[in-house]
């Protein structure tokens, strides 16, 4: 294996989470700047109302991964080499979860893993392929991941500088749920 990856898991009441970490007008804003925005069912903007889909769930386990790439000095341009095992993985271990607990998943930031790239239904009108795999992300929900991993895993989110790779990747996934 080319990397390491530890997995950090806190617990934290949802309303604990919305007060302390989510700021939706300051993060849809930075959503809508991004090509995927309403052109990918994982993406705002959402048919729902998300407040009311948060609060429907008392508890939220939330999972910071931390990928360490063994070799130092990469373009950022491998970035998924890292991170797409490890979304797999995630996506497998919080859908298992979802149906043990009834509760929702939400998983990590980027474009959808299930179909082709440029290829999501939603542009078209027409229902997501993959319903039953997809799930948005907490940024997608206005969430702060930067303030989640320093304020509860004392984790430091690093970005690529000068094209290379930061000496750590990191993703935040989470399972909402009563």
């Amino acid at each position: 294996m080319d990397c390491t990856e530890t997995d950090h898991v806190r617990e934290i009441p949802v309303k604990e989470l919305m007060k302390r970490f989510r700021d939706a007008e300051r993060f849809i804003a930075y959503c809508r700047e991004c090509p995927n925005y309403g052109h990918s069912w994982a993406c705002p903007p959402f048919e729902f109302d998300a407040d009311a889909y948060l609060y429907r769930w008392n508890t939220a386990r939330i999972i910071a991964t931390r990928i360490v790439p063994r070799e130092t000095g990469l373009p950022a341009s491998e970035a998924d080499r890292f991170i797409r095992p490890q979304r797999l993985r995630l996506d497998r271990e919080l859908l298992h979860l979802e149906a043990e607990t009834g509760g929702r998943a939400f998983s990590f930031v980027g474009s959808c893993l299930y179909c082709p790239d440029g290829q999501c239904t939603r542009p078209c009108g027409l229902p997501c392929r993959h319903p039953e795999k997809i799930r948005p992300s907490l940024e997608a929900f206005g969430f702060d991941i930067t303030a989640i991993l320093r304020d509860l895993f004392g984790l430091a989110l690093q970005w690529p500088c000068d094209g290379r790779l930061p000496s750590s990747l990191h993703l935040v996934t989470a399972l909402l749920h009563n």
